[in-house]
């Protein structure tokens, strides 16, 4: 569906400011799908972030500060993330061996399983990406994105 007819607006000023609120939209919508996948595991899209972060650097583990730094929300607060992940036994923190002021984080087996469990509903979303656009349509889309950021 079109973004004039998402958000009941006829008239932009120009192609420009079209283009950032069709980029912020999307993202909303996207994320509100996000939202919808991983609330039956009881996670947040951030919390799922750091999930598939620890688990690319299974099996060794990593600083708070290093997790932060790779999050796609940058406004998230790593902490109190990997708190709620601790909690629900996604992840171990233990005390870093060559920084004592550093904690390590690491993903548990249970962390592994549900990022297994949660994947058959992942790959459902991009098919339904795939189904939308071409792979070059994609490409494209990637490349523009990219360049925007500068």
């Amino acid at each position: 569906m079109k973004l004039e007819e998402e958000i009941k607006q006829k008239k932009f000023r120009d192609e420009y400011q079209k283009l950032m609120l069709n980029i912020v939209f999307t993202g909303n919508w996207f994320n509100s799908q996000l939202i919808k996948t991983f609330k039956p595991y009881g996670l947040s899209p951030q919390q799922y972030n750091v999930l598939r972060i620890l688990n690319g650097q299974h099996p060794g583990a990593i600083t708070v500060n290093q997790i932060a730094e790779r999050m796609l929300d940058k406004n998230s607060n790593a902490s109190r993330l990997i708190d709620k992940l601790v909690l629900k036994e996604l992840v171990d923190r233990r005390t870093c061996e060559k920084d004592r002021r550093q904690m390590d984080v690491i993903i548990t087996p249970k962390g592994i399983t549900m990022l297994d469990t949660i994947a058959k509903d992942i790959n459902q979303l991009e098919k339904d990406v795939a189904d939308n656009i071409s792979k070059d349509q994609a490409k494209l889309v990637n490349q523009i994105l990219d360049e925007l950021r500068g």
